[in-house]
């Protein structure tokens, strides 16, 4: 891909303008080809099956590739290379055909088909005028067969119901056969996982991602605008505006997204929910940020190899990462990523793309954010663009095995837009763990939420006799991270600090109570021990994170835990700015821990008074948080 040239006037931040999501999504488009079956039908990309089997694989590769083409087609008004559209006609045309030799899977209940149709009939809407309308009445017919299967099926009770709404809604619209029940019910069962502050759970329980964005947010709103209810479009609208308040501040000044959650192999399809945002008139952003912190996003891994140098989009977050995807996940599943691309649905003279780029928030500076709907409590740093998420509320562990592994993108203390978990049993990054002496690890699974407000976060996990109550205290990069462990002497705690990963190994260091990894480019991982910790060192691994081949995790412990409750504090700092700042100063009295930062601010934690109610400013102490109560 030749990119077009950038414009610094237009966008001062990133150079990119329309042209160049244009040319990406051509490049992309074009280079998908090669790997199309006979008619089209099909899109059969290199790389391993998924569990729904090849057929289905291709199935896929065709309506994810289809919904990008989409948006292409329809924001340009039809004015597209002819083969473009015949491509997809014919595809639509032979997938559709029980006799071709690559005809669509029919749709079953519980299946992957079941996902990629409602691709295909967010696609056939936007690009009715120049496809669906242009198919003859026969093949028309055969169209809305394929996707009437949908009609009375069962999906798990996630995201997935709301593609039964978006098919049987393009069904009715067409004349096709479509039961109503079943388009309100599914909009009335999202309901239930509607949280506040605009953040739905996907499904029951705790399942707080970028499904809550690009699948949550995105499919009832593109509903409302297809069936044009007015009603649900204000309270989607609503919704969708309180989240991007939120939102917008996931995204690095390079435009790295912070990496948690599953499916994390559609990249930059974490920008869909801010377009939908601009193309629902919902978003609280200016226009110009809009654009500057999406297109930082597609240009971000422009930069790092996604698309590769076949122009494909891998199973990886950079390069191509096996460990990190799914067991749904197949060689086309990344093209979800076409999600990205719906802010060409906005026409060229609209002022997302003529207002020149604004600065993101942290461009500015400093940013902390609460969130208490999802337990998460976001700091990020202007110094160096980082963006951090402090977790204490999304396990996800409602709906995983609870034989199985803890889920690394769920469940670690801590995410950013620089570091990825690694992957596998041995893995210590961002886990606070109590070990027995015969080498029992305890696991935090499900995770109890107590609190998330200004500068201040708090849960509790439990497992068998072990307890861990964990306060975070945020300061500029650094987490403060105060823990109240319950467990029976002469057990071993251990502190993780965050992964880097390069391609070749971190530099590293370590003390009697601090620890350090820094990579080539300057960026650094450290852990101090403040209160109760006698040990720390560095883990090293390979081939287990998605940020490169080599990383390394410094950690503290404490070899002998004295049996009841015990205190331990730690200082866990990830920074490219060079620099550490002062490590703040430890006060523990009992059940109280005053922990006074950098700037001379003191925070009290009191762990028999943490409850949903964030601690208080102490007044005339500035705008750190004091005691609860």
């Amino acid at each position: 891909m030749i990119p077009p040239p950038t414009d610094p006037r237009l966008s001062p931040h990133t150079g990119w303008t329309r042209a160049h999501w244009e040319s990406m999504a051509d490049h992309l488009l074009e280079s998908v080809v090669p790997y199309a079956t006979d008619g089209f039908a099909q899109f059969r990309l290199p790389g391993p099956a998924s569990r729904s089997g090849p057929v289905s694989d291709g199935l896929e590769g065709f309506a994810r590739t289809f919904l990008l083409a989409a948006f292409r087609i329809a924001g340009a008004r039809g004015a597209v290379p002819p083969a473009l559209l015949e491509r997809y006609a014919a595809g639509l045309v032979a997938g559709t055909d029980p006799a071709h030799p690559y005809a669509w899977p029919p749709l079953a209940d519980m299946s992957q088909p079941l996902v990629e149709a409602a691709s295909v009939a967010l696609a056939l809407h936007e690009t009715r005028p120049w496809l669906y309308d242009r198919l003859s009445p026969a093949q028309q017919e055969r169209v809305v067969a394929w996707l009437a299967g949908f009609v009375g099926r069962r999906t798990p009770a996630n995201n997935w119901i709301l593609f039964q709404v978006v098919v049987e809604q393009f069904l009715a619209e067409v004349g096709g056969p479509h039961d109503p029940a079943e388009i309100t019910g599914g909009l009335e069962r999202i309901e239930d996982w509607y949280v506040g502050d605009g953040w739905y759970s996907d499904g029951k329980g705790k399942n707080f991602d970028y499904y809550s964005g690009w699948a949550m947010h995105l499919y009832p709103s593109l509903w409302a605008r297809m069936a044009g209810d007015t009603a649900r479009q204000r309270l989607y609208a609503e919704r969708l505006h309180r989240f991007l308040e939120q939102y917008q501040h996931f995204f690095a000044t390079d435009g790295g997204p912070v990496h948690q959650g599953r499916s994390l192999i559609y990249r930059f399809a974490t920008v869909a929910p801010l377009w939908l945002g601009a193309l629902t008139g919902a978003s609280p952003l200016p226009p110009g940020r809009t654009r500057r912190i999406a297109s930082g996003v597609l240009r971000h891994f422009a930069e790092r190899g996604a698309p590769d140098s076949r122009g494909l989009l891998t199973c990886g977050w950079y390069d191509d990462f096996p460990p990190g995807k799914q067991d749904y996940s197949g060689p086309a599943s990344p093209y979800w990523a076409s999600k990205a691309f719906l802010g060409l649905l906005l026409p060229p003279e609209h002022p997302v793309w003529t207002d020149a780029e604004e600065a993101a928030p942290v461009d500015l500076a400093d940013q902390v954010v609460a969130m208490p709907a999802p337990g998460w409590l976001l700091h990020a740093t202007r110094e160096d663009g980082i963006v951090r998420v402090v977790n204490h509320g999304s396990d996800r562990d409602r709906v995983q095995d609870p034989q199985g592994s803890p889920d690394p993108h769920y469940l670690r203390l801590a995410y950013t837009s620089h570091t990825g978990p690694d992957i596998g049993d041995e893995a210590i990054d961002g886990q606070f763990a109590v070990v027995s002496p015969q080498g029992a690890v305890s696991r935090r699974r499900r995770i109890e939420p107590l609190t998330a407000g200004e500068r201040f976060a708090a849960s509790a996990y439990q497992d068998g006799p072990i307890r861990v109550v964990t306060a975070s205290v945020v300061d500029g990069a650094a987490e403060v991270r105060v823990h109240q462990v319950t467990a029976p002497a002469g057990h071993q705690v251990r502190d993780g600090g965050h992964a880097l990963a390069d391609r070749q190994p971190p530099a590293t260091e370590s003390g009697d109570t601090w620890a350090l990894a820094r990579r080539a480019d300057g960026l650094a991982g450290v852990v101090r021990g403040l209160y109760g910790y006698t040990g720390a060192g560095v883990a090293s691994a390979q081939g287990v994170n998605a940020f490169g081949r080599h990383s390394a995790t410094p950690y503290l412990t404490c070899d002998n835990h004295p049996g009841g409750t015990a205190v331990y504090v730690s200082l866990v700092l990830l920074t490219g700015a060079g620099q550490e700042p002062p490590a703040p100063q430890i006060h523990v009295d009992g059940e109280e821990v005053t922990v006074t930062l950098s700037g001379g601010e003191p925070v009290k934690i009191r762990f028999d008074e943490i409850s949903d109610t964030p601690p208080r400013r102490r007044a005339g102490r500035g705008t750190m948080p004091a005691s609860p109560g």
